[in-house]
């Protein structure tokens, strides 16, 4: 194991960790009234964990099986990433060309601090398609050839770093609580609340332009 490898897979890390739908989930908790808004972050941050470091290996063994079995097997990992980014980007642009309302974010009545875990766990899944800097980590890790503990150890800190902003929020959260929610709830009213969206052309020109630019990278991966 090289620190060329620990410093990629580390900024690759830190890139994927500003995730608007894990930290959301967070700050959601941290408004939401509840007995024990603290303990129920806290188990979406577990949740969330558990999933991108199982996922994580899972992919992992699924691509070195391939790197063994064919020279350039790697590659799907890459195309896959980058493909389902550039949708992702397209679906966004096309839904900008018509005037819409969005829905005002808001944490399911079944959660408490027991079933936020599964709560992370499926906001982070239904994510982590999306992260191509997690997939390219796994390449690089893949490649490497390091041997399956020492690959596990550094996915197991990739989802350490994946989390740290939730975990920092988390932190805040418990140590100045009041405080935190009082600024929590302002930036909600302006990202989370419900909201017309206007119809826009150059946004949605702006995605799609993008996206074409994410393809054509999968397809010459």
């Amino acid at each position: 194991m090289t620190a060329a490898l620990l410093a990629g897979v580390a900024g690759l890390a830190l890139l994927d960790a500003l995730n608007p739908a894990t930290i959301a989930g967070v700050a959601l908790l941290l408004l939401a009234p509840m007995a024990h808004p603290v303990r129920a972050a806290a188990g979406f941050v577990a949740g969330a964990y558990l999933t991108v470091f199982a996922l994580g290996a899972v992919v992992y063994a699924g691509a070195d099986a391939a790197a063994d079995a064919v020279g350039n097997g790697l590659v799907w990992l890459r195309r896959t990433a980058f493909t389902v980014a550039a949708v992702a980007l397209a679906v966004a642009g096309l839904r900008r060309l018509r005037t819409r309302i969005r829905p005002a974010v808001t944490v399911p009545r079944w959660v408490n601090p027991l079933t936020a875990a599964g709560l992370g766990l499926l906001m982070t899944g239904a994510d982590l398609p999306n992260a191509f800097p997690y997939f390219i980590a796994i390449e690089r890790i893949v490649g490497a050839d390091v041997g399956t503990a020492a690959s596990l150890a550094v996915i197991a800190g990739y989802a350490l770093v994946y989390c740290l902003p939730c975990l920092l929020l988390l932190l805040a959260g418990a140590a100045r609580g009041d405080r935190v929610r009082r600024r929590l709830g302002v930036l909600y009213e302006r990202l989370g609340a419900e909201k017309k969206q206007p119809r826009s052309v150059p946004i949605a020109a702006g995605h799609l332009v993008v996206a074409a630019g994410v393809l054509a990278v999968a397809v010459l991966a």
